[in-house]
């Protein structure tokens, strides 16, 4: 193993209840300057491989590793032996960190959640080490620079777009200059402009002599740049070496592995297919939105400069049976215009209809009941404690949208996980599935009740070509249905294959693309 600065041997991890294990026989040798790609479908094992690497599977003493993590620094080698028994050798998840950096799939599960700015957000860990000032300022002033956050020292991370976040969560990772990068779906809602920072960034880290690790879904340009990639299949190896090979050979055909981000569908829809001349079912007109300048304590609590108005009479208008795809660069107020579409904010100027009626006065849970809401992140709309009983919420009882029985609700449920391919783990926790099923859970609970509007906001996020499948076919079934479909997505190539037509948000209105 001579030459590396990280060695890993996991011939298995599992968890403590017993079950089979998650990982099992999987080896990497990490050089540095080195880019390997570990792909995978949902539920491969390669986010938890990247857990294992990382030490966050270790940490909390409830997982079990037979293998061993070897890394060289300062010119020797700390080799750790495991046997999944309690006399393991316990990893300091601090000390590991500061060589084995990590950005997880849920970007905001790397931030403190309690620093008041970017800037202080990044020199936390920084302080925990001793750095002194003037160092420290100038690594989170760089680390900023590299992610495109240069300009963002002052604001609020905790109101950060999602793709805004992600560059952050990576800045955190890399501002200590670790000599191992771990990075799970890297690219996740980033723009165009964050996905170029990344690959240069990327290649900054590798010229440095850091060993980059990116686990994905997607082979996209990034996976594709690694000399060596690894797939993974049920937690083992299903085919290894360099990229040519693996992507020759019938493991992969058979994964779900997504080649690139044109989308899976063979009849892509037809432009205006179905479309009824009618009444908008949703509708901005002439909507201006700026968020408050700050919050308690003089915080600002958004994403945008102070008085920079986010929508300025911005006007939308969405058909029945229409599928219109939003996209602009992270921060530019997508999320915003569908919460506005939800009934989650207010506009200050202009008007919000759906199915022809301004909003303004109705109360977010009765919108709710014509308006299906994907948002970003999953778990914001996740609290149940099976995946059926998620579906269900809402169908039935006082606050059911449908007033249906608990029988029906349930029936209703089964279908929509069914829908999704999740109709397995209809009695499991959500929080047990991974990122990307609890985004197709997600969309379950808003596909159940059979919205009239339906906003999906990033919802390729993570899955793979089978998930995807399902997403398009969701969308295809509501378009046809007669649903108004808003999606808001930075995968270009795919909305062109999804969409009648395409919006541009800049400079708070939207353009025809």
């Amino acid at each position: 193993m001579s030459g590396f600065v990280l060695a890993a041997h996991v011939r298995s991890f599992t968890y403590d209840d017993g079950g089979k294990p998650l990982l099992r026989d999987v080896r990497l040798e990490l050089v540095p300057g080195s880019l390997t790609a570990v792909l995978g479908a949902s539920g491969s094992g390669k986010s938890m491989l990247a857990k294992v690497l990382a030490g966050w599977a270790l940490a909390g003493g409830h997982g079990r590793l037979n293998g061993t993590l070897e890394l060289a620094r300062g010119g020797a080698a700390e080799r750790l032996d495991f046997h999944g028994s309690p006399e393991d050798p316990r990893l300091r998840l601090g000390a590991w960190g500061q060589h084995v950096a990590y950005v997880p799939q849920r970007a905001a599960d790397l931030l403190t959640g309690a620093a008041a700015t970017v800037g202080e957000e990044l020199a936390f860990a920084l302080e925990q080490r001793g750095t002194p000032r003037a160092e420290m300022l100038e690594q989170v002033d760089s680390a900023a620079r590299a992610v495109g956050l240069g300009e963002f020292l002052q604001r609020d991370p905790g109101r950060l777009s999602g793709g805004e976040q992600r560059r952050l969560a990576i800045a955190c990772a890399l501002v200590g200059r670790p000599g191992v990068v771990l990075l799970d779906e890297p690219s996740a809602s980033l723009d165009a402009e964050g996905f170029a920072a990344l690959s240069r960034l990327i290649g900054a880290l590798r010229a440095s002599g850091a060993a980059v690790v990116v686990f994905t879904a997607a082979a996209d340009p990034i996976a594709r740049a690694a000399e060596r990639w690894l797939l993974l299949e049920g937690g083992a190896v299903a085919a290894e070496g360099p990229r040519a090979e693996v992507e020759a050979d019938a493991a992969f055909a058979a994964s779900g592995v997504l080649r690139d981000d044109s989308g899976t569908a063979e009849n892509p829809r037809s432009v205006g297919e179905g479309l009824a001349a009618s009444t908008p079912l949703a509708e901005l007109d002439r909507v201006t939105f700026a968020y408050p300048e700050a919050g308690r304590a003089g915080r600002r609590r958004h994403a945008f400069a102070p008085g920079t108005r986010v929508l300025d009479e911005a006007s939308l208008a969405v058909l029945p049976g229409e599928v219109v795809a939003l996209t602009g660069p992270n921060g530019a107020g997508k999320s915003t215009s569908l919460r506005h579409l939800a009934g989650l904010l207010r506009p200050q100027r202009g008007v919000v209809r759906i199915e022809g009626v301004d909003i303004l006065a109705e109360p977010a849970g009765r919108v709710a009941g014509t308006v299906g809401t994907l948002f970003q992140e999953p778990r914001d709309q996740l609290f149940e404690r099976t995946a059926v009983r998620e579906v269900a919420f809402g169908l039935s009882g006082r606050r059911g949208f449908l007033g249906a029985s608990r029988g029906e609700a349930r029936t209703r449920a089964l279908a929509a996980l069914e829908s999704v391919g999740l109709i397995r783990h209809a009695d499991a926790h959500p929080y047990e599935l991974s990122m990307s099923e609890q985004r197709l859970l997600a969309l379950a609970t808003v596909l159940a009740r059979r919205p009239r509007v339906l906003l999906l906001d990033e919802p390729t996020v993570g899955l793979d070509r089978f998930g995807l499948a399902r997403l398009e076919a969701a969308v295809r079934r509501a378009a046809e249905g007669g649903a108004a479909v808003v999606l808001s997505t930075h995968a270009l190539t795919w909305a062109r294959r999804q969409a009648d037509r395409g919006l541009v948000l800049t400079a708070g209105r939207f353009h025809e693309v």
